[in-house]
């Protein structure tokens, strides 16, 4: 159990710098570690013994129970309701006379692929993260360089932030793509999520969509009226049919029972991950909304980068930083974000130091521009 949770640990540690943000990092980190302990759950074959159990006569246990995992279990939904050991033996559960008359049955085929699908899961919450960082490559690194570390000399946290203000003044509105990557992998994330809850949806026979609202229910309903709904998807108890010659040479039917002791793991597995999908999609649709927020209102933006300046650092200071007037809509955006992830990989007394040499640079940029039009302006008088 503790080589377990090892397993987990090492995909929730924190970065050392911070590309992305909060909400980003809920998809590759969160989610993928949800379904990376799903996955681990599920091999570990010690805590629940093997993974189906089969009895019928006439046939070997070992034959039987290999047999039906390759080839399906199945379950009589007539039987869901009623009172166990009375109506039915277990839920799901009829006599062969149900079969032979036209009964309507549940395959269940997709135990065997529960593994492969988790991982499938895993692969897909983690690609929007490779496809920034491959995008990103390492630039917010390259400018934060030492600054991290808080055993800094000051002389070296000077030139530090020297460079990144050399860094923005020779590439001042040229983030634009930079940045509408990255708000377009967020819509991705969104929209991937979704998905995931409809892939899901579809490989458990479209019983995910309501599962968890069917769990939630089910507790206000009478026990012998009420069919389990995480019985329904992942039964315990469940059927299987043997052909066989006889001794004349005619197909017998052999009628069997299967224990399914995984399912134990698998219902309490997917409606966490039921629980935890909806947080992840609401949480995302709500930041989506603030990111469009951030898109309409320049003072937001500003706000967002003082804040991490603390109490000393100057609206007006970041304002001049982030609205000159020489740069269009997504010029300002492009920057705004780059500045944005620096911001939030410094503590704010470096937040405040660069805010302050960033303006300063500012307006000697301004005061050169304006030199120049008074210059090209006497010229062309003369």
């Amino acid at each position: 159990m503790i080589d377990l949770f090892g397993d987990i640990a090492k995909y929730i540690k924190f970065d050392e710098f911070k590309i992305d943000n909060n909400v980003f990092r809920l998809h590759y980190k969160g989610t993928v570690a949800v379904f990376v302990c799903a996955a681990l759950l599920v091999n570990a074959g010690q805590y629940i013994g093997d993974p189906i159990d089969c009895i019928v006569d006439g046939v070997p246990s070992g034959m039987m129970d290999t047999y039906c995992w390759i080839h399906s279990t199945f379950s009589i939904p007539s039987r869901w309701v009623g009172k166990n050991g009375v109506d039915v033996p277990h839920p799901g559960v009829s006599p062969i006379a149900d079969l032979e008359a036209g009964t309507e049955v549940k395959y269940h085929r997709w135990y065997q692929w529960v593994a492969f699908f988790l991982c499938l899961e895993i692969v897909l919450f983690f690609l929007p993260r490779h496809l920034w960082k491959t995008s990103e490559n390492g630039k917010v690194k390259m400018l934060v360089g030492d600054l991290k570390d808080p055993l800094l000399d000051a002389g070296a946290k000077e030139a530090q932030i020297n460079e990144i203000v050399k860094y923005f003044r020779m590439h001042r509105g040229t983030h634009s793509l930079y940045a509408a990557r990255f708000f377009a992998l967020e819509l991705v994330n969104f929209i991937n999520c979704i998905c995931q809850i409809y892939f899901i949806d579809y490989f458990l026979d479209y019983e995910f969509r309501t599962y968890g609202t069917d769990v939630l229910n089910y507790t206000g309903m009478e026990y012998e009226d009420r069919p389990d709904p995480m019985a329904r998807v992942f039964p315990k108890v469940t059927k299987c049919s043997f052909h066989k010659y006889g001794p004349s040479g005619t197909v017998e039917i052999k009628d069997g029972l299967c224990v399914l002791p995984l399912n134990i793991i698998n219902e309490k597995i997917f409606i966490f991950v039921w629980f935890w999908l909806v947080f992840v999609a609401v949480v995302t649709g709500v930041f989506l909304v603030f990111r469009l927020f951030t898109f309409m209102a320049p003072h937001l933006r500003v706000f967002l980068i003082t804040v991490n300046g603390g109490r000393s650092c100057k609206r007006s200071d970041v304002e001049a930083i982030l609205e000159p007037a020489s740069l269009s809509y997504w010029e300002k955006l492009g920057d705004w974000f780059l500045l944005q992830l620096i911001c939030k990989n410094l503590n704010v007394l470096l937040v405040n130091d660069l805010i302050k040499h960033l303006h300063k640079a500012e307006e000697g940029n301004s005061n050169t521009e304006t030199m120049k039009l008074r210059d090209s302006h006497v010229s062309s008088q003369v």
